[in-house]
């Protein structure tokens, strides 16, 4: 997923599910929002959710350590697009707390200190998000990770007590990419260097040929999942403190 294609070969199948998720979450599972990190596939589904009118809520976590060109497609976004974003951020007194008593880069050290900050700059702002939702939306696709490869596109998320769908399930890179160079819609810049999966800066890096699109993520973690804790919560009913 280095470089956007600019041949559309977007399979009808797929978007009509895509489109029959949405409308089922907006008209018959709401209140129902999107979690976007303004990455590939969250920004087809506000595009999506805006051409097509869907009552979904959008909203983001600004963990406090983005790449600054994820702030600038956000702002595209919301410029392009008839939507509120609604952001949310970290407790000040965790993150002070945490940086006080282990530092800046702690994440670096072990993989349950990195574990921990995820949880504290994006696991306890998610459950904010969410309070009064019933069914949230995320751009988690199969072809991201073997990890995700038995997802299912609707489930029911037990540590939220929520319906969790997932309306790119099946899509292929070729036809997100192409979706989005049909559609002209803004992304994430970080992509044409390389990037395939954009989180915190200091935490996300270009991959290179053969590697999974989530081995730029947390690459110094040579076990275990690659994943922050919002979609496996690590510390489920914790504060995190």
């Amino acid at each position: 997923m280095n470089s956007p294609s600019a041949t559309f070969s977007i399979i009808e199948p797929h978007l009509q599910e895509a489109l029959d998720l949405l409308t089922e979450a907006a008209d018959s599972h709401g209140p129902a929002a999107l979690a976007t990190a303004f990455g590939a596939e969250s920004v087809v589904l506000i595009h999506l959710i805006a051409e097509h009118n869907l009552d979904i809520s959008l909203f983001s976590i600004d963990t406090g350590r983005l790449p600054e060109a994820t702030y600038q497609v956000a702002d595209e976004i919301q410029r392009r697009y008839p939507v509120t974003i609604d952001w949310y951020f970290p407790d000040a007194d965790n993150i002070e707390q945490l940086t006080r008593e282990q530092g800046p880069n702690s994440f670096l050290r072990s993989v349950e200190n990195r574990r921990h900050c995820c949880h504290l700059r994006k696991v306890l702002p998610l459950q904010r998000a969410l309070k009064g939702k019933k069914t949230w939306l995320s751009g988690q696709r199969r072809s991201h990770s073997a990890e995700r490869a038995s997802l299912q596109p609707v489930t029911w998320d037990e540590n939220r007590q929520l319906t969790k769908v997932l309306p790119l399930l099946d899509w292929s890179d070729q036809q997100l990419w192409d979706y989005v160079r049909q559609h002209k819609i803004p992304y994430n810049k970080l992509y044409d260097q390389g990037y395939a999966s954009i989180g915190c800066a200091p935490c996300s890096r270009p991959i290179t040929a053969g590697e999974e699109p989530r081995a730029g993520r947390w690459w110094w973690e040579l076990e275990g999942s690659k994943e922050c804790g919002i979609h496996a919560d690590y510390f489920a009913g914790g504060s995190g403190i």
